[in-house]
């Protein structure tokens, strides 16, 4: 397995060497565990003619349908793979290798910064967090080639973290720009969660909500619905769901406009999403548990694992290997401002250097989740990872134990230089950082003003020149790996 930090010798030759050689080996581990190629082969067997999906562990509990779905592939005319989602590249490429010549092709949408690395699945990168005119291409391409699947196909369908802003196709009378600006406004400027954002995407948009499973059901083929995460509860995944767009979904209409109020939105969204929501014309309703289950389709996770902490056993048994307690915190800070989270788990970890309380050092405290960063009208670019550290690195400032590190699993922390003129030097996406108690100073030294860049939101670029930028190869995202290190006691 290649190592996924691309920048290790940049991290851990400055500052708090020993730590942050401990940081970057933690999260190193954490990120290899992320990746869905090895499941995703192990999920899909080919032996002469005979196509088997299956395993237990990849089926949703209380699935309707269990055990192995094996396919005849001498009465298949064409297997097709379509998708969307942050690293999605890496799933489609196990597609590729696993089936060969067998895969006669379709269409993914990979997030902009990421390599192209399928040959037989065509690629289309997109932006993200706010979708582009690229995302709309790439599912033009989706859409088309689900126009030509037929009864006599196998389609698998593939869903992975930041699918909801990748696959974006507008629905007749909107526009690129209609859909961007209402994730603008909802999730970048008031910090909306993905959850209510998606009740108003997933209902203006051709694809999104299960849709294109619907196209698949209505063209007679055989269908199998990978979601690069864990497997879940079938029931709770069929009515609460929001963001697999390849499965059922659980918003309607009226919760959509909920939304927009909730963050008292109305008047900054586009007229013409407004109008196609109070007309809430059923025949535009997403799929819904019914239906759904209806369909000749079947239902894998590609990542088991508890509430998609797969990374975490891995990261936490290298802590272990290097001397430390690993300890969960959180096993999910979805609601929480980043700035806000890096100075509480600042505020632990230097309780625990100064008095071993509530754990004595050598301790590693991990948490997961995703946090928040509200940016308002700023325009400073960077991520929730990179402005935890950031903003613990104020807090933890001259201390000679305690070590920050955090990262989003897919490599792709924020949206990168989309929003930003003028920083060729620094690659198009970081992944996190990883910062200690010497962080400030060298800020100091290098003419950087870290509580100005923390006001403005604009993370990457600080950290991109202090070397504390964590540069990572994408993949797929299973939430972010967030990790404090207290070496020892303050003396």
């Amino acid at each position: 397995m290649e190592q996924r930090i691309l920048n290790m010798e940049a991290l851990t030759s400055h500052g708090n060497i020993a730590g942050r050689k401990a940081m970057a080996a933690i999260l190193e581990a954490g990120l290899e565990a992320s990746d869905p190629y090895y499941n995703m082969k192990k999920l899909l067997r080919l032996e002469g003619n005979k196509l088997t999906i299956g395993g237990k562990e990849f089926e949703p509990s209380g699935s309707p349908k269990t055990g192995d779905e094996v396919f005849d592939l001498t009465k298949i005319k064409n297997i097709y793979v379509f998708g969307a989602g942050k690293g999605i590249q890496r799933v489609a490429k196990a597609f590729e290798d696993a089936l060969g010549d067998r895969l006669t092709g379709g269409h993914v949408v990979d997030k902009k910064g990421h390599p192209i690395i399928c040959t037989r699945v065509g690629v289309t990168l997109g932006a993200h967090p706010a979708p582009d005119i690229d995302c709309v291409r790439g599912c033009e391409k989706i859409y088309a080639g689900l126009q030509k699947v037929t009864k006599d196909d196998l389609v698998f369908t593939v869903a992975a973290n930041g699918v909801s802003a990748l696959l974006t196709l507008p629905i007749a009378g909107l526009n690129i720009d209609d859909v961007s600006r209402v994730t603008y406004v909802m999730q970048i400027q008031r910090g909306a969660p993905t959850g209510d954002l998606n009740a108003i995407r997933n209902h203006i948009d051709v694809l999104k909500g299960g849709r294109i499973s619907r196209y698949i059901h209505r063209a007679g083929a055989k269908a199998v619905h990978i979601v690069a995460c864990e497997p879940g509860d079938w029931e709770l995944v069929m009515t609460t769901n929001r963001w697999l767009h390849n499965l059922a979904e659980g918003s309607t209409f009226a919760t959509a406009i909920e939304a927009i109020n909730k963050f008292d939105a109305w008047d900054e969204i586009p007229l013409p999403v407004k109008n196609f929501l109070l007309k809430a014309d059923p025949g535009w309703e997403t799929v819904k548990k019914k239906e759904f289950e209806s369909f000749d389709n079947r239902v894998f996770g590609l990542m088991p694992g508890y509430r998609q902490t797969v990374k975490l056993p891995a990261a936490m048994k290298k802590a272990e290997e290097l001397g430390f307690k690993p300890v969960v915190i959180s096993e999910d800070i979805f609601t929480i401002e980043a700035r806000q989270a890096g100075l509480y788990m600042a505020a632990i970890c230097k309780t625990i250097e100064r008095a071993g309380y509530p754990f004595n050092p050598p301790v590693a405290l991990f948490s997961s989740g995703e946090m928040l960063v509200t940016v308002g009208k700023e325009t400073g670019i960077g991520g929730r990872n990179q402005e935890f550290c950031l903003s613990g690195a104020t807090s933890i400032a001259g201390s000679k134990n305690i070590v920050f590190g955090s990262v989003d699993t897919d490599g792709t922390d924020g949206p990168g230089i989309q929003y930003a003129k003028g920083l060729d030097d620094m690659p198009e996406c970081l992944a996190g950082g990883i910062v200690d108690g010497e962080t400030m100073e060298e800020a100091k030294r290098a003419g950087v003003n870290v509580l100005d860049e923390l006001k403005r939101h604009n993370t990457s670029p600080p950290l991109w020149k202090l070397g504390s930028a964590v540069w990572a190869t994408p993949n797929i995202s299973v939430i972010d790996l967030t990790v404090g290190l207290v070496m020892g006691r303050s003396k």
